[in-house]
């Protein structure tokens, strides 16, 4: 038995593998450097007893987020830095449910697949930003959305990362003239399997043909990026969104849905009777259109509405979405009484109230499927509303207090992915960028700049056919990556 590889044969290549996946995420999307970095992880691992397994894992997701989630720093460092901490747990777990050496290859995918997985949904509802599966969204492996969401997109990295690795190695092991190394077979059947799935993903049902288009403008008032909500005055917001709205008055033709940002209506007092309302009601019957708009009223003095309110062509409200997903830390502070110990919660004064429902909005342009900001990065929150019947996605999202585009453009490729796995054109507003839109096959047609008061006018299909994704959702990925993990672990004991 060879001795263990010293401290520092673990620490670099952990903590490399680890960079090399954040440097595959937007704003950056060196795409292909997510499979290398999930390669040399794989690589890693091989051999190493349980302990540095774990140790290993930990680095690797050091390496991952401390780049992929720098922007929390923003906010307050040292709750970046526990964050940071964290979230390399989920690479530490992973990398202890891989074995040594037999069956590693099947429980090394299935085991990063979940711990994904419960990355995205704990604690506090999860933490889908920084996650791997972003940085593919500009790659041929986003075709997998359609079958199997971000989970099997996830898979995919991982996946690759094996075939990478073990080829490499094979090819090194023939190389150097070495009595024995790790068979092609494997890494070819592997790379081979991805390459179908995603050609298979290509050509698998989308949302089908267009059942309608419409005219649609989306409304970024502009304004100062990385300032907190505190700093701007609510009024200067809503009149740098009423002046960009002037631009429609003159489109021809006229849009028949105009997307406003969220929480660009924040209002001190409730909505009904205030004079925002009087306003917004006579620019959608002004422009005879369908008016979207994100709203933010009191519900008590310690608690607040994030709703998605539309008013008809004739001046009247349509319509009410309250934002099911909060963002914890940003809109409500989970277990505020325990961590008003450790920080300054005044940013977070008060909570938001969590919504209900699917998503779904119908209205007189036709049926929305309401994706609030933070949402967009949840698949499971457009697979509910497109099963509910949404036949077009939109995302109304507020990423100004970001003074970076690295938030901006993770946004985006969530919004790709969304796409891409409904089957649905997707438009998005924000108050200073990235406004964009989005066809099924993941295709940015138009991209706002950031903090410039600019309105986007596409053209945009209504689509009722279902993805596989659609269908099934995260269960079928979620079984087989248990599976693969049980199956890795039962051949390593077969022949220990």
């Amino acid at each position: 038995m060879s001795p263990p590889p010293g401290r520092g044969r673990i620490v670099m290549p952990s903590v490399a593998a680890g960079v090399l996946l954040a440097l595959s995420l937007p704003p950056w999307g060196w795409w292909p450097l997510g499979l290398v970095g999930a390669g040399l992880l794989y690589w890693r691992l091989a051999g190493l007893s349980w302990r540095a397994r774990l140790w290993s894992g930990w680095l690797a997701g050091l390496g991952c987020y401390a780049i992929g989630l720098f922007w929390a720093r923003a906010f307050n460092w040292y709750g970046a830095v526990v964050l940071i901490l964290v979230e390399a747990l989920f690479f530490a777990a992973a990398a202890l449910a891989t074995p040594a050496r037999r069956g590693r290859a099947p429980a090394f995918v299935g085991a990063c697949t979940l711990a994904e997985a419960v990355r995205m949904t704990w604690p506090f509802g999860g933490l889908p930003l920084g996650g791997v599966f972003l940085g593919q969204a500009g790659s041929p492996l986003v075709e997998l959305a359609r079958l199997g969401g971000p989970l099997l997109i996830t898979a995919g990295i991982w996946a690759g990362g094996v075939a990478l690795a073990t080829a490499c190695t094979a090819t090194w092991a023939r190389r150097s003239h070495q009595m024995s190394g790790p068979s092609l077979i494997g890494p070819t059947v592997v790379a081979a399997g991805i390459v179908v799935l995603a050609v298979v993903g290509a050509t698998a049902p989308d949302g089908g043909a267009p059942v309608g288009t419409t005219r649609v403008a989306l409304v970024q008032g502009g304004g100062q990026r990385g300032v907190s909500k505190q700093a701007v005055a609510p009024s200067s917001v809503f009149a740098s969104q009423v002046a960009a709205t002037f631009a429609v008055a003159t489109a021809h033709p006229s849009p028949r849905l105009v997307l406003w940002p969220e929480d660009v209506v924040a209002l001190g007092r409730p909505l009904a009777g205030s004079p925002q309302a009087a306003l917004l009601g006579r620019l959608a019957r002004q422009l005879h259109t369908t008016l979207v708009v994100g709203v933010t009223e009191p519900a008590s003095t310690t608690s607040f509405r994030n709703e998605i309110v539309a008013w008809g062509p004739r001046g009247h409200i349509v319509g009410v979405f309250e934002k099911v997903h909060r963002v914890p830390f940003g809109e409500y502070v989970p277990l505020r009484s325990l961590f008003s110990h450790f920080a300054n919660l005044s940013g977070v004064a008060v909570d938001a109230v969590p919504g209900h429902g699917t998503g779904l909005m119908r209205t007189p342009v036709g049926p929305l499927g309401l994706l609030v900001s933070f949402e967009v990065f949840y698949a499971g929150r457009s697979h509910e509303s497109v099963r509910a019947g949404a036949q077009l996605l939109a995302v109304p999202t507020n990423t100004s207090s970001y003074s970076t585009s690295q938030v901006p453009t993770q946004e985006v490729a969530a919004a790709i992915v969304q796409a891409v796995e409904t089957g649905r054109d997707l438009v998005q507003a924000a108050p200073t960028g990235f406004s964009v839109v989005v066809t099924p096959r993941g295709v940015v047609l138009q991209r706002s700049a950031l903090g410039r008061r600019q309105v986007l006018f596409a053209t945009v299909a209504f689509r009722r056919g279902f993805t596989l994704y659609d269908d099934w959702g995260d269960l079928p990925v979620l079984l087989l990556a248990a599976l693969a993990v049980v199956a890795g672990w039962a051949r390593q004991l077969r022949y220990s």
